[in-house]
């Protein structure tokens, strides 16, 4: 299948590197099976490091090989399971799954306050859950190991606004 990473620099080679922030699935090389979203992902990274550079690269990812060979959790919807994985990591604290790649929905930007007020007992789950999921569903890819990257070969990168990337589909 094909996913994409978005960035301010092409990513031939991905690392597994140590997050600067607590992140939806912890820490790992993030892609997207959607062009759209790694679009969006390109242009926050280009905001945030200050660059013009929107870069997305795409990646050719063995889904069926990986799933025989690798630990995979995934999360069909944001749901109760998916929140309290995305708490455990977004707080810093073990989620107690053993995991190579992680599978999902991707968490709004409202993560931290919205996690607060669920782990205080001001939201239910019910309430986290509708405020964590964005306004449309995109989902996220998460190579949480080097042994997962074996599965995830390089194809090409092109510039994020000028890029006429096909999707596909988990």
């Amino acid at each position: 299948m094909t996913i994409y990473h978005g960035s301010n620099i092409a990513v031939p080679s991905p690392k597994i590197l140590p997050a600067n922030r607590l992140l939806d699935f912890g820490e790992g090389f993030y892609t997207t099976s959607s062009p759209e979203q790694a679009r969006r992902w390109a242009q926050r990274v280009s905001i945030n490091k200050k660059t013009k550079e929107q870069i997305v690269s795409v990646y050719d990812f063995d889904a069926e090989k990986a799933a025989e060979n690798l630990k995979i959790v995934r999360f069909n919807s944001p749901d109760s399971a998916w929140l309290r994985f995305v708490t455990a990591c977004r707080s810093g604290r073990e989620t107690h799954i053993e995991y190579d790649i992680a599978i999902g929905p991707v968490a709004n930007d409202n993560v931290y306050a919205t996690i607060q007020l669920f782990e205080t007992g001001l939201l239910s789950e019910t309430e986290t859950i509708i405020r964590l999921k964005t306004e449309k569903i995109f989902d996220q890819i998460l190579f949480h190991t080097i042994r997962a990257l074996q599965y995830c070969t390089f194809v090409k990168h092109e510039y994020a606004k000028e890029a006429s990337i096909e999707q596909s589909s988990i």
